[in-house]
């Protein structure tokens, strides 16, 4: 199935296209809300490299002028280069973006064409990249995630209590929009799910310091949750520093998924300012970023959790030697769905790569795709 490797490593990218997809929000009248954002829409920016008759594909989510970034900043930088060594195109484009801004929308148009570099050089191995990877799993723990502030109590507990029936064993909603409505949606969740469920809430950063220390002590006492994210900005580190001293033993403080940088990782481990670190491979680096982010969660004696991107981070995160779980998020379940063949649904609670598919495994349903399209032109 793999082929002659050698003549295949010396492939190089031949050609780049970019698209970037907005599809609207299913929440109450087209929006959802989290504690610090509503929002009506969900944009996926796809990146397509194609080498000795191979495409690779790579995803992030975010605004659709990441895709003019990747065009203008990254394509030039991976055109007519070897395909051999994703890790090293990765180094020449941090490079290229340091003056456009690394942070942010450079390093999610960074991370979308990394991992479709790994995609590519797979699909010329024949592999599926979980065994392109350093694994040492093969499959990722799953937590089923949305329960968005603006949901009805019958979808907020419909949405947890089926993930439960679909035997994902720990479910999280958003908190901390209107803290006083809390009580009330946690009191409902925690009746539909059970008591054996692991619960888990993210404030999306909505709180202040103190407040944040209030509601710890409530969550663990009252609900028994576990896993409090982001209860203050991340960015607040003295805060984070606070509440995992402070707060309940049981209860994990947890942030990482706007951490861009390997710096950014530093200061959230460095402290620690968490109790488990997250990492978003859509916008840490993409692969190769999460393999970095891996060692030196490991080094801290820290597990790390996928933020999002299921489709991907079900093979990156296979590649993570202290592996808590992946989040399984309901935007983007369905935008991975609508847009490509070959996503994974949970079984047993995980998530496992597919290994008899090349690469991901993804075929873009251009048809499907193309009623969103908001950047780019489909291929001929």
């Amino acid at each position: 199935m793999a082929g002659d490797t050698t003549a295949r490593e010396e492939y190089t990218v031949d050609a780049v296209d970019v698209h970037a997809f907005q599809v609207p929000s299913d929440g109450p009248d087209g929006r959802e809300q989290d504690g610090t954002l509503e929002w009506d829409s969900t944009t996926l920016v796809l990146v397509r490299v194609h080498a000795g008759g191979r495409t690779g594909l790579g995803y992030t989510y975010g605004d659709a002028s990441t895709a003019a970034f990747v065009h203008s900043k990254l394509v030039p930088v991976i055109e007519g280069a070897s395909v051999s060594s994703p890790a090293a195109l990765w180094q020449r484009m941090g490079a290229q973006i340091r003056n456009a801004g690394r942070p942010g929308v450079g390093a999610m148009a960074l991370s979308a064409v990394d991992v479709a570099l790994w995609d590519l050089r797979a699909r010329l191995l024949g592999l599926p990249l979980v065994h392109l990877l350093p694994a040492f799993h093969d499959r990722v723990p799953v937590y089923g995630s949305g329960g968005f502030t603006n949901y009805s109590l019958d979808r907020l507990t419909d949405q947890l209590a089926g993930w439960v029936g679909q035997g994902i064993p720990r479910v999280k909603l958003k908190t901390s929009r209107e803290p006083e409505a809390d009580a009330r949606r946690l009191t409902a969740v925690r009746r539909a799910v059970g008591d054996e469920p692991e619960l888990f809430t993210d404030a999306n950063g909505a709180l202040g310091r103190k407040e944040a220390l209030y509601w710890a002590h409530r969550f663990h006492d009252e609900w028994d949750v576990r896993w409090f994210e982001e209860p203050v900005s991340s960015a607040d580190l003295e805060g984070l520093r606070m509440l995992r001293e402070r707060g309940p033993a049981r209860l994990e403080i947890t942030a990482g998924e706007y951490a861009f940088t390997s710096q950014d990782f530093v200061n959230l481990v460095e402290g620690p300012a968490v109790d488990c670190l997250q990492a978003d491979v859509t916008r840490c680096g993409g692969i190769t970023g999460v393999l970095e982010v891996a060692g030196l969660a490991a080094a801290q004696h820290l597990d790390l959790s996928a933020h999002c991107a299921p489709a991907v981070s079900a093979h990156a995160f296979c590649a993570v030697r202290r592996l808590r779980h992946l989040e399984y998020f309901h935007d983007h379940v369905r935008v991975e769905r609508l847009l490509f063949d070959g996503t994974l649904s949970p079984d047993g609670g995980a998530l496992s790569p597919d290994t008899g598919r090349p690469g991901l495994g993804l075929d873009v349903k251009w048809a499907d795709a193309e009623p969103y399209r908001v950047y780019g032109t489909r291929p001929s």
